[in-house]
C-alpha cells in the first residue's frame, strides 16, 4: 500500500473509534468494515485501531466477550510491532472491558501497563479509566479526586469531559450533593451534544437517576422514560435503564413493576455476558424480593449477588448484598449473633466509604437485629449510627432515621419521645406524598410509614387513652385521600377510547380461541400501563385537603351520632368509641376471628346469588345469618351500644367489605377515617344540582329500576342505552345533586384505578372518573361491588368510595357484593323516597332496609349489600 492511502486507512482507522464511541449502532458496521480492509493490506498498525474501534461497538452492545477477544487480538498485533502508544490505547480500552466483565484485577493489570506507554490524551483516557475503577469498587473519594484534576484541562477532549463530568455526577449524587451533581450533568449534556447521541442517551438516563436518588421520582422517572427513547434510537441496550427503573418503582412502590425491571436487567446481562452490572441488577432482584414478602427467594438472590460482588473485589456491593441476607433471616426469625455481626460489618464498610444512604440502613438493620436478640447497648449504638447517617438525606433515607431515634427513644422508655419521632416522619412522608402527582402513588406511598405507624399506635395503646389512640389512628388514615389533582384527562382521551374498544373485542370475543383471548388481554394490559405512566410523570398540582380533627370537634360534626373507629396491633383488634359524652377504647381480641367469619358471610352471600333450590339454598341461608350475627357479636356487641344509636363507622384494614348496615339496627354511615367523613358535612357540592338516573347495558332491572325512580322526581336528566356512554355520564353527573347509576360494576383487585362501572359504550373507569372531575354531590351506585375499596400498606384504600368523596361527594350508596337487577328496585325506591323527605343516604338505606322483605334469597342479599358513605 503507497504512503498516502496508508495514511488515509490509519485516519479512517482512528477516527472509527471516536465514531463509534458516539454512535456504536451508527458506526460498528464501519468498524468492522475497517477491520477487514486493514487485515487484507496487511496493515498491522491500521488493524489495530479498527479492531479497537469494533470491540467498543461490540463492548456498547453488551458483547465484552467478543469485545475482550478483539482486543486480545489488537494487543498482540501492537506487542509484536513495537506500536507502544497503540498497545497503550488497547489495554485502556480493554481495562473497561475487563471491569464490565467482573475481572477487576486484569483491569489493574492493564492500566498499571498502560501508564508508560500513553501521553496527552490517551494519557487522560487512562485517568478517565482508573477512576472508572475506583468508582465501580467503591473508592469514590480516590475517584472524584482524579475526575476533578481532569476537568481542570480546559484542552480536555470534549468526548472525555462528558465522561467525567457524568461520572463525577454519580458520585456527588452519592454525597447528596444532588444540586452539584445536576449543574456537572448539564456540563454533561452540553459535551455530548458536540459528540453524539450515545452519550446524551447515557446522561440523560443519568439525569434520572440522580432526581432519584435526591427523591424526586416522578421527574426521574420522566428522564427515565425520555432515556429509553433516546437508547432505542442509538440502538443501545436497555439493561442499566432497566436497573434504574427498579430502584425508582421500588422507592414509589409500584413492587410488581419494579420486581419485573429488575428481572428484565437481570436477564439481559446475564445473556449477554457483562458480571459487574449483572451483580448490581442481581442486588435488586434480591432486594425486591425481600420488599414483596419472598425472604427465601431474597435470601438466594443476595447470596448470588454476594458471590458475584466478591469476585469482582468490590466490597460496597458485598456489603449491601450481605445485608439483604441478614434482613430476610430476621424476617424469618432465623438470624443470630453471626448476622449481627455481618450487618455491623456490613454498616461500618459503607460508612467508611461514605455512602451514607446506604449505611444509614444497614445501621437501622443492625439495630432491629439487636433489639431482637437482646444486645440493649449494640441496638442503641447502631440506631445512633443509623440516625447520623440519615440526618439532612432525601425523604425515604430520613425515614429511617426517623425510626431509629423512635426505636432508640422505645429502648429507652421514653413514650413522649418516640412519639415526637414518630410525628416527624410521618410529617417528612406526608410533605413527600403531597409531592407525587396520583392517589395511586400517594397510597402507596404510605406504605413506607407502616413502621412509624405500628410503633405509634403501641405507644397510645398502652396509654389507654382513647384520645390518644384516636388521635394516632386519625394520622395514618387515608392520608392518599386528603389531595386531588386538578380535573385533567392528561390527553388520554384516545387511550380511554382504546380501552372500550379492546373491552367491546373482549366481550366479542368469549368463545373465541385462547390465544385471540389472550392477545386481547395484553393489549388491555398495555393500554392500563400506558394510561397509570402517564399519572406517574405528570407534574404534581394536588390540591391539599384539611388534616385530621380533634375530638371535640368530631363530636360536634357527629351531632349525637357515635363514631365507633376499628385498628388492628399485631394481630388484635381494638375500637374506639366515641359519643356525645365520652369515649371509650375496646379490646375486641384477635383479628383473625372477625376476617375468617366475614370470608365465610361473603362466601354465603354469593351462593345465594346463583339459582339454587333446597338442602343447598337453605344451608347458604342459614351460613350468611350465623354469620351477619356472629360479626355483629364480633364487633358491635361489646361497644353496648343502644340498638338505634346512629352510627359512623371507621371500619379499618380488611373490614372495608362489611356490611355493616346489616349488622346494627340503627343508621349506619361509612367513612374511610372519621377527619374524612367530617369533610363531608362542608361539601361544596350543589344540593339544588340536577336529578341524573343512569340504566347501564345489559340489565333488564336496571331498565326497571330508573324508570321506577324518575317517577319519584319532577324533571331528572335520564341516561339510558345508547346514549349512556362514559363520557356523557361523566358529564352529566359532575355538578349534580343527586346521581344514581344502575349498571354492571367490575372490580379489579390487582388494580383498583381500572374498576369501572360499564357503560354503553364500554367501561368507565375509576381513573376516568376521577380523571374528569366527576363528583356529584350525592350519589348511587347500584352496580355490582361498587363500595369494595383495596386496602394498600399504611391504612390506605383505593376503590370509588374514597375517590368520590375526596372530590367532593357528601354522601354514597354502594354495594360490597354481588348483587341481582331484577331484585334491588324496591330497596332503592324507598331510598330515594326518603331523599325526597329529606334524608340522609344513611337514614335513607335504613328507612328503606326497614320496609322490604327478606324471604326472597336475591332480595336478602340486596338487604345485606348496601352500605352508606358519608353524612349527606
Amino acid at each position: 500500500m503507497e504512503g498516502e492511502e496508508a495514511a488515509d486507512l490509519l485516519a479512517r482507522a482512528d477516527a472509527a473509534y471516536l465514531r463509534v464511541d458516539a454512535d456504536p449502532a451508527g458506526f460498528g458496521s464501519a468498524a468492522a468494515a475497517l477491520v477487514l480492509e486493514s487485515r487484507q493490506v496487511g496493515h498491522s498498525e491500521a488493524l489495530v485501531a479498527a479492531l479497537r474501534a469494533e470491540a467498543w461497538a461490540e463492548r456498547a452492545r453488551l458483547d465484552d466477550t467478543q469485545a475482550r477477544k478483539l482486543l486480545n487480538e489488537a494487543a498482540g498485533l501492537a506487542r509484536r510491532h513495537r506500536l507502544d502508544e497503540r498497545l497503550g490505547e488497547v489495554l485502556v480500552t480493554r481495562a473497561a472491558v475487563n471491569l464490565e466483565l467482573g475481572r477487576v484485577t486484569a483491569a489493574r493489570r492493564d492500566l498499571d501497563a498502560a501508564a508508560n506507554l500513553v501521553a496527552g490524551d490517551a494519557a487522560r483516557q487512562r485517568d478517565l479509566q482508573q477512576a472508572a475503577l475506583h468508582q465501580n469498587t467503591g473508592r469514590l473519594s480516590l475517584a472524584a479526586g482524579i475526575y476533578l484534576r481532569l476537568l481542570a484541562h480546559a484542552d480536555l477532549a470534549i468526548e472525555v469531559r462528558c465522561k467525567v463530568a457524568n461520572n463525577l455526577a454519580l458520585i456527588e449524587a452519592r454525597r447528596r450533593s444532588f444540586d452539584s451533581a445536576l449543574r456537572l450533568l448539564e456540563e454533561a449534556a452540553r459535551a455530548a451534544a458536540h459528540v453524539g447521541p450515545a452519550l446524551t442517551a447515557y446522561v440523560v438516563h443519568n439525569r434520572g437517576w440522580v432526581h432519584v436518588q435526591a427523591g424526586r421520582l416522578p421527574e426521574g422517572l420522566r428522564l427515565f422514560d425520555q432515556a429509553a427513547l433516546l437508547h432505542q434510537a442509538a440502538g443501545l441496550p436497555l439493561g442499566e435503564l432497566y436497573t434504574s427503573y427498579a430502584d425508582a418503582f421500588a422507592d414509589l412502590r409500584l413492587l410488581p413493576e419494579a420486581a419485573t425491571a429488575a428481572a428484565l436487567a437481570a436477564g439481559e446481562f446475564a445473556s449477554t455476558g457483562v458480571p459487574l452490572m449483572g451483580a448490581d441488577a442481581q442486588l435488586r432482584v434480591a432486594q425486591l424480593a425481600l420488599l414483596s414478602g419472598d425472604p427465601t427467594g431474597s435470601m438466594a438472590a443476595a447470596g448470588l449477588a454476594t458471590r458475584m460482588f466478591r469476585q469482582q473485589h468490590r466490597p460496597a456491593w458485598a456489603a449491601r448484598a450481605a445485608l439483604v441476607t441478614v434482613e430476610a433471616q430476621l424476617i424469618r426469625c432465623e438470624a443470630g449473633p453471626a448476622e449481627l455481626r455481618i450487618a455491623r460489618r456490613a454498616a461500618g464498610v459503607l460508612q467508611e466509604l461514605g455512602i451514607r444512604s446506604e449505611a444509614a440502613h444497614a445501621h437501622l438493620v443492625a439495630g432491629r437485629l439487636a433489639i431482637a436478640l437482646d444486645r440493649r447497648p449494640a441496638a442503641l449504638q447502631s440506631l445512633q449510627l443509623a440516625a447520623a447517617a440519615a440526618h439532612r438525606a432525601p425523604v425515604l433515607v430520613r425515614l429511617d432515621g426517623r425510626i431509629a431515634t423512635a426505636l432508640t427513644a422505645q429502648l429507652g422508655g421514653r413514650d413522649q419521645d418516640v412519639l415526637r419521632h414518630c410525628r416527624d416522619g410521618l410529617r417528612d412522608l406526608a410533605r413527600h406524598r403531597r409531592a407525587l402527582p396520583s392517589t395511586e402513588l400517594r397510597a402507596l406511598a404510605s406504605g413506607h410509614g407502616v413502621e412509624l405507624g405500628r410503633i405509634g399506635l403501641a405507644v397510645s395503646l398502652r396509654s389507654g387513652s382513647p384520645a390518644r389512640v384516636l388521635d394516632w389512628m386519625e394520622r395514618t388514615r387515608a392520608a392518599s385521600l386528603s389531595a386531588v389533582e386538578p380535573p385533567a384527562l392528561d390527553g388520554l382521551e384516545d387511550e380511554m377510547a382504546a380501552l372500550r374498544a379492546v373491552h367491546a373485542e373482549l366481550a366479542d370475543a368469549r368463545n373465541a380461541a385462547p390465544d385471540e383471548q389472550t392477545a386481547l388481554l395484553g393489549r388491555q394490559r398495555d393500554i392500563e400501563s400506558r394510561i397509570r405512566r402517564a399519572t406517574w410523570v405528570r407534574r404534581p398540582g394536588a390540591v391539599i385537603g384539611q388534616d385530621s380533627i380533634g375530638p371535640a370537634q368530631l363530636r360536634a360534626a357527629l351531632g349525637g351520632r357515635v363514631l365507633v373507629e376499628y385498628g388492628v396491633l399485631d394481630g388484635d383488634l381494638f375500637v374506639v368509641v366515641l359519643d356525645a359524652r365520652r369515649s371509650r377504647l375496646v379490646s375486641l381480641g384477635a383479628v383473625s376471628v372477625v376476617e375468617k367469619q366475614a370470608q365465610s358471610l361473603m362466601f354465603a352471600l354469593h351462593r345465594l346469588t346463583r339459582p339454587r333450590t333446597g338442602a343447598p339454598l337453605a344451608a347458604a341461608r342459614t351460613s350468611a345469618d350465623f354469620g351477619l350475627g356472629r360479626l355483629a357479636e364480633l364487633l358491635l356487641v361489646p361497644l353496648g351500644l343502644d340498638a338505634d344509636a346512629r352510627l359512623v363507622v371507621v371500619p379499618g384494614r380488611g373490614l372495608h367489605r362489611l356490611p355493616w348496615a346489616a349488622l346494627h339496627d340503627g343508621p349506619v354511615s361509612l367513612a374511610p377515617s372519621a377527619s374524612f367523613w367530617s369533610r363531608t358535612m362542608t361539601a361544596t357540592g350543589d344540593p339544588e344540582g340536577p336529578t341524573v338516573l343512569v340504566a347501564g347495558p345489559d340489565l333488564p332491572g336496571a331498565a326497571r329500576e330508573i324508570e321506577a325512580v324518575r317517577r319519584l322526581y319532577a324533571d331528572p336528566v335520564v341516561l339510558a342505552p345508547p346514549d349512556s356512554t362514559a363520557g356523557a355520564v361523566a358529564r352529566a353527573i359532575a355538578g349534580a345533586g343527586l346521581a344514581h347509576l344502575a349498571c354492571h360494576g367490575d372490580l379489579r383487585a390487582d388494580n383498583p384505578t381500572f374498576s369501572a362501572l360499564r357503560m354503553s359504550d364500554g367501561p368507565l373507569t375509576l381513573h376516568e372518573l376521577d380523571s374528569r372531575g366527576a363528583a356529584p354531590r350525592r350519589i348511587v351506585l347500584a352496580s355490582c361491588e361498587s363500595g369494595a375499596q383495596v386496602d394498600y400498606a399504611g391504612e390506605e384504600v383505593i376503590g370509588f368510595v374514597g375517590s368520590l368523596m375526596a372530590r367532593g361527594t357528601a354522601g354514597l350508596l354502594a354495594s360490597t357484593v354481588v348483587v341481582s337487577d331484577t331484585e334491588t328496585v324496591e330497596l332503592m325506591c324507598g331510598v330515594h323516597e326518603s331523599l325526597r323527605a329529606g334524608a340522609s343516604l344513611a337514614d335513607a338505606l335504613h328507612q328503606s332496609r326497614g320496609a322490604i322483605g327478606r324471604e326472597d334469597p336475591r332480595a336478602f342479599v340486596s338487604w345485606c349489600a348496601f352500605n352508606a358513605y358519608g353524612s349527606a
